[in-house]
């Protein structure tokens, strides 16, 4: 069940403080994954508990399920994993948020909201705006992950990812997965639930030039 939070609402305008990445993380010298919309975060728990040698961050806009994470994570005494709550936008548009995106090496959008009425698309997560943000901050060679199970959500976010020209497409038969760990090779709870209701997932990386 998708759980929609209004992401244009006021209670999102003052965001928490931003630690810097030597609190949130025991080596913050690691390459930084940035997962928009981490939910409960299992996709970033599985993924920093298979790869070490990488720092993953989630963004999640739902109070309840970033405290619930954040609990997880002093349990199980994870020390490459952070969760952050608010709205993305506002959060990587704050002056202490922009350094994260300057560290990021690659960002993954997993089954976002798709806000099918029209008159919701800007509440979507991915803008043309976000995008600028990340074309003008992300350093050369970062990687966007775009995974839904909504053919028209994935229509939008690859037009709006390549209307900058900063972006491309990678072709995923000849991606170098050596160069870059690759969080595909993960599946969420809502990638899961798709395949074992026959729905056709649709997947896209794209590469900062």
């Amino acid at each position: 069940m998708r759980q929609h939070v209004n992401p244009l609402s006021k209670h999102f305008n003052e965001i928490e403080r931003i630690p810097s990445s030597i609190e949130m993380f025991d080596n913050p010298r690691l390459n930084l994954h940035l997962d928009i919309g981490s939910a409960a975060g299992e996709f970033l728990f599985d993924l920093a508990l298979e790869n070490t040698n990488w720092n993953y961050l989630g963004i999640e806009i739902r109070e309840r399920l970033v405290k619930t994470a954040k609990l997880k994570v002093r349990e199980k005494e994870i020390k490459n994993l952070y969760f952050l709550f608010g709205n993305a936008h506002n959060i990587l548009n704050d002056v202490q948020g922009k350094s994260i995106i300057n560290n990021t090496k690659s960002i993954s959008f997993n089954f976002p909201d798709p806000w099918f009425k029209k008159r919701h698309s800007k509440r979507r997560i991915i803008q043309p705006e976000f995008i600028n943000i990340l074309s003008s901050s992300l350093q050369k060679g970062s990687l966007i992950f775009v995974k839904t199970d909504v053919k028209d959500l994935f229509d939008y976010m690859e037009y709006t990812i390549l209307r900058s020209f900063n972006f491309k497409i990678i072709d995923k038969r000849n991606f170098n997965y050596c160069k870059s760990f690759n969080p595909n090779k993960v599946k969420t709870n809502r990638e899961n639930y798709a395949i074992m209701n026959q729905l056709d997932i649709f997947k896209g990386i794209y590469i900062k030039v």
